[in-house]
């Protein structure tokens, strides 16, 4: 059979990688983690696709055009930033012509409006949002952005490109993309660089907190929620005197609110013709709302019209648990499609899927039927049909998918032994396919096409480099039984043959709203894990990455149970039963079983410890939670300050850390955390050191990255945590 050019350099790629059981040569912990990976996907109407990468620390975006977007000459850098700076790249955004691509640079601020700078520069830094041509040259300041929430980086591009609208300082900013010069003997306006463009201009001085913005078709309106705290409005802000002539007058004009009410509004979406704008709308919560219980979260979905501000409510939910608010997946998963439905995402049959509804009401369709949860989603190009990813017919991996929005079968894009995620349709109007990223247990992410067959062909394939280990292991899933009978899911890395040194090691991920795969994680944190446990099996051990309860793909009931987290840690259950599994796997000593994670896996190895030091011999705990009461009560539900339960509360969250059982611990730890973690606080991990220290008996080790936060933003951050741990296990482990 003739292989397909495109085709090629996959096909040598996964068979020069399956060379694991032929060479098993050594390698070391920068060889694994030398892979550039990638994230931020997106495509223009032009056929032009773009990403960013972070090789090593240093971030860029590259671009490829089609149609043959895995050929060796497709794929090029844009940026060309040169440093492991720990200055991230978020937010991608191309315009329609393909010609512009606008990202912002830089992590978000702290509480007190302190950008994050691991690498202690003298300098303050700037989160900035920037413009660059798709031809080179260097990038353009937009402006300033700032936020500071975790992932609230939000550029969204007008309808042609022309203008560019971000949320920073709980406020809406505006400016142009490119910069214009009226020139009327020719045309309208002249776009041309300039060193000095005008700055961005604030279009909403309003209360609250102004987020979500979201242009309207025409591009002449914006859509936002305005958050006030106990209750959030959609609003919508007038732009169409944005001429470049009249730039200065940006700051002019109202915005007005629809159909507003004492609820809690989000994600607001516009119909085709401009004139309806759907939203989510949630209750309030009363401020003597228990807090123990989980209580069920009723939701619907409202539509306004933009000329009235009049609204009415076209769906809602039950009042079940499982029809509680889709929180992880409702704003990703909802959509005003070209004929008039809007589709949503809903866990009412005790799994994530989505359904559609005409816009002016009438009965749910169920889109995605069957045992699976569907994770990501996006609308193909011309609006009629749901492209999402699911763990359908695969219960470890993710898969594309693709189903028409009026319904019927869903079609399977992807399947087999290798992950892909972040689908997106690109292409020309006349020859679309889709793009991804992807990976499998052996290859790191990396972008890919996908044929009308299924077939993967690598993107920028040569970014690899040469050096990345061929000698990885695949991962075996596995199951076994928790405490309470319930089915725990896990990977198990096992050395390669003759190279076991007879200790064991358990994983446990963060979130804990997380799934570890039999791949490469398409969380560049999680890409980092993975490979981590890779490493530790090329040095003999045997790892189990255990997906406990709380975790997301196996259905509500498995992530929402009632005595998990600060309720009651049933969740560690799962950990011991995956030790227990551990110890039973041939040539394994039990007296030598470890266990690691970071931030909720640095939790769960602190329970283990304080718990268990009978079972787990050491443990490396990267930024864990270990006194869960520092968080309950107003900090942790500032919507229900007068809850009745708050002495109880904190009296079970202080019962549920690895604090209340920091006298039984006896075995060593590494405690390694950053001190401008916004995730964890940097007191959680000051407060147990001193606990240890004070009470003595516990070899303790420290490694502190000043200035760094929970997802470590230096490489070399992440080369050293990681060599900390692999060494630390062959002293407390091994005798070494």
């Amino acid at each position: 059979m003739k292989i397909p050019r495109c085709m090629l350099c996959l096909v040598l790629f996964f068979t020069a990688f399956s060379a694991a059981a032929l060479a098993q040569a050594p390698f070391t912990l920068e060889q694994i983690l030398s892979s550039p990976f990638p994230d931020g996907l997106v495509a223009s109407s032009s056929g032009r696709i773009a990403w960013f990468v972070n090789a090593k620390g240093v971030r860029n975006i590259w671009i490829a055009d089609g149609p043959d977007y895995a050929s060796p000459t497709a794929a090029r850098q844009v940026t060309h930033y040169t440093e492991d700076d720990g200055q991230a790249i978020a937010s991608l955004r191309i315009t329609a012509d393909g010609k512009t691509l606008v990202y912002v640079r830089g992590s978000e601020a702290s509480g007190e409006g302190v950008i994050a700078n691991p690498g202690s520069m003298a300098t303050a830094l700037k989160q900035r949002v920037w413009a660059v041509s798709a031809e080179g040259g260097d990038p353009r300041s937009l402006g300033e952005m700032g936020c500071t929430d975790e992932g609230c980086e939000d550029v969204q591009l007008s309808p042609d490109g022309k203008w560019a609208v971000w949320a920073a300082k709980k406020q809406l900013w505006l400016a142009a993309v490119a910069v214009y010069q009226p020139l009327p003997h020719k045309s309208k306006y002249l776009i041309y660089r300039d060193k000095n463009p005008p700055p961005a201009v604030e279009i909403t001085q309003l209360r609250g907190n102004n987020q979500q913005p979201k242009w309207s078709p025409d591009g002449m309106s914006i859509a936002f929620v305005s958050d006030r705290g106990d209750h959030s409005w959609i609003a919508v802000r007038d732009v169409s005197s944005t001429d470049p002539p009249h730039f200065t007058q940006l700051g002019t004009g109202s915005a007005h609110y629809l159909a507003p009410t004492t609820s809690r509004d989000s994600s607001p979406r516009w119909s085709p013709d401009g004139k309806h704008v759907a939203f989510l709308r949630q209750p309030g919560t009363t401020r003597d709302d228990a807090m123990i219980p989980i209580l069920p979260q009723p939701w619907a979905i409202w539509v306004s019209d933009v000329g009235t501000d009049e609204g009415k409510e076209i769906w809602h939910s039950g009042t079940a648990d499982n029809d509680s608010f889709p929180g992880l997946t409702a704003d990703g998963s909802f959509f005003w499609t070209a004929d008039d439905r809007i589709v949503f995402a809903s866990e009412q049959d005790g799994q994530n899927h989505l359904y559609a509804i005409p816009a002016a009401g009438g009965q749910a369709t169920l889109l995605t039927p069957g045992a699976f949860d569907v994770e990501q989603a996006t609308l193909s190009r011309d609006r009629r049909s749901v492209i999402y990813t699911s763990n359908q017919d695969d219960i470890e991996r993710r898969h594309i998918w693709r189903v028409a929005a009026a319904g019927g079968t869903p079609q399977a894009v992807t399947k087999g032994e290798s992950a892909e995620w972040s689908p997106v349709e690109a292409g020309t109007a006349d020859k679309s396919q889709i793009v991804c990223l992807g990976s499998t247990a052996t290859t790191p992410a990396m972008p890919l096409a996908i044929s009308a067959s299924g077939e993967r062909a690598m993107i920028a394939a040569s970014t690899l480099p040469q050096d990345f280990p061929k000698t990885l292991v695949t991962p075996q899933t596995v199951t076994f039984p928790s405490e309470d009978g319930l089915t725990i899911h896990g990977q198990l890395f096992s050395p390669p043959a003759g190279k076991s040194n007879g200790a064991g090691i358990i994983f446990t991920h963060g979130g804990p709203i997380r799934q570890m795969m039999p791949a490469f994680h398409y969380f560049g944190y999680y890409h980092n894990a993975y490979a981590m446990n890779q490493y530790l099996a090329s040095r003999g051990y045997t790892v189990l990455s255990v997906n406990y309860r709380l975790g997301i793909m196996y259905g509500r009931a498995f992530r929402e149970v009632k005595d998990g987290g600060w309720r009651g840690s049933s969740e560690y259950k799962d950990v011991i039963a995956g030790a227990h599994y551990l110890q039973k796997v041939p040539g394994i000593d039990a007296k030598k079983i470890g266990l690691w994670g970071g931030s909720y896996g640095g939790l769960l190895t602190a329970l283990g410890l304080a718990r268990n030091s009978d079972i787990f011999a050491a443990g490396v705990d990267f930024h864990g939670v270990h006194d869960w009461s520092a968080y309950v009560g107003a900090e942790l539900r500032p919507d229900r300050p007068a809850a009745p339960d708050a002495k109880e509360a904190r009296e079970l969250a202080r019962k549920s850390s690895p604090v209340a059982d920091a006298n039984h611990w006896t075995s060593p730890v590494l405690f390694i955390h950053g001190d401008d973690d916004r995730n964890v606080e940097f007191s959680q991990t000051v407060d147990l050191a001193e606990r240890l220290r004070r009470r003595g008996g516990v070899v303790f080790e420290e490694l502190i990255f000043p200035d760094e936060i929970h997802d470590f933003l230096l490489h070399k951050s992440w080369i050293k945590a990681y060599g900390a741990t692999a060494e630390f296990f062959d002293r407390k482990l091994l005798g070494r």
